[in-house]
């Protein structure tokens, strides 16, 4: 099966990428174009026998005409090329809830809905219009995608927020979205497909965000039992990653011997003791949603982690001698390696009790990624 994701290097495009990507069904057949792509002759060689078509791209800053006029052109200049390359693929356009707003961008995504419509008709091919609310998640830019990705750099900046208390906002992870347009394409489902996030005051989602940047940083994991604020503190942990780690932990001594908190949470979770032998490397996986810590109770190690689609891999050095944790981010594949000359011994936890059923768990090497595509 051949899938071509449109703005694959764009905060939805990334996830719905990597979502596929993690599916063994779908990882060998996906296509991926950035927005230059739409300049490139290339572009209907790479619709050619296109199976599946998710067209992410668009323009989301810039000036008035550029927003209106840019996508309403990309749309136009993807069904030509479905045209010239006589594919007829399931298309799926990312919309917004701002399509019936009469601003620039409103009116260039409702325009670029309307040729792809039109594309479909003409073809006899499937079209399902997402219309999708604010979107937010790991990878997100601050003062571009959302103001909840402001937020998270301003917190991790140490900034004041500059919170708008008269906005509102319904936001929904990206890997919801990605999830729910995987689902559509397998029942075959087109037209409108509205789909629904948490709808909160832009104040309140300030706030959720300031209560939980106050609990991690004072070393309190905050309670994330509800998904969304699961999802709300991994997109908060992207922007403190890699500077905020490895986070010492106060070490408490005497005659007696040393003591030190390695987690404190306020929902559960689970915890075990591992050892490695000298020169032996645990983990290379990485988790969609998990939040899983790395915490060195004797030895020498590094822990290697790697963001995926990525071949920068940051290194933290870690001893029992100096107890410190870190937190693994979300979409970064990692590991552990034992550095010493003895056995080492090492905490692991994380907020949920793994379920053999849902492991959240996908093998990746860090320092090889040829070998795991």
């Amino acid at each position: 099966m051949k899938i071509v994701i449109t703005g694959a290097n764009g905060l939805l495009g990334r996830h719905v990428h990597l979502y596929l990507r993690a599916q063994p069904a779908y990882r060998e057949g996906l296509v991926l174009l950035d927005r230059h792509a739409f300049q490139d002759d290339a572009l209907t060689a790479a619709l050619e026998g296109a199976d599946w078509v998710i067209h992410c791209a668009g323009i989301n800053r810039d000036s008035e005409e550029r927003v209106e006029q840019g996508n309403r052109e990309l749309a136009e200049r993807l069904a030509e090329g479905l045209r010239q390359a006589s594919a007829t693929p399931h298309l799926f356009y990312a919309n917004s809830i701002q399509r019936d707003r009469d601003v620039p961008y409103g009116r260039g995504k409702q325009a670029a809905h309307c040729v792809f419509a039109q594309w479909a008709e003409g073809s006899g091919a499937r079209y399902t219009e997402l219309v999708l609310p604010h979107v937010f998640g790991e990878g997100g830019k601050p003062h571009y995608n959302s103001a909840l990705h402001t937020f998270c750099h301003q917190l991790a900046a140490g900034e004041e927020l500059a919170i708008n208390g008269t906005g509102q906002l319904e936001l929904l992870h990206a890997q919801d979205i990605a999830r729910a347009i995987t689902e559509a394409f397998e029942r075959g489902q087109s037209g409108e497909l509205r789909l629904e996030g948490r709808t909160m005051s832009v104040a309140s989602a300030a706030g959720k965000l300031i209560d939980m940047h106050r609990s991690y940083t004072s070393d309190v994991i905050p309670d994330l039992r509800d998904p969304f604020d699961l999802q709300l503190f991994n997109t908060l942990r992207s922007f403190l990653y890699p500077r905020y780690y490895p986070k010492a932990l106060t070490l408490h001594s005497d005659d007696r011997g040393a003591l030190f908190e390695g987690v404190k949470n306020r929902n559960g979770g689970q915890a075990f003791l591992s050892t490695t032998k000298p020169g032996i490397t645990r983990g290379n996986h990485y988790h969609f949603n998990k939040v899983e810590r790395f915490l060195v109770v004797k030895g020498q190690a590094v822990i290697r982690i790697r963001r995926l689609l990525d071949d920068h891999v940051e290194e933290f050095h870690v001893s029992g001698d100096a107890p410190a944790y870190v937190d693994m981010p979300t979409l970064h594949t990692h590991s552990i390696t034992n550095t010493g000359d003895e056995e080492l011994l090492t905490m692991f936890w994380s907020h949920e009790i793994f379920d053999p059923e849902k492991p959240d768990t996908y093998f990746e090497l860090v320092l090889n990624p040829e070998a795991s595509d």
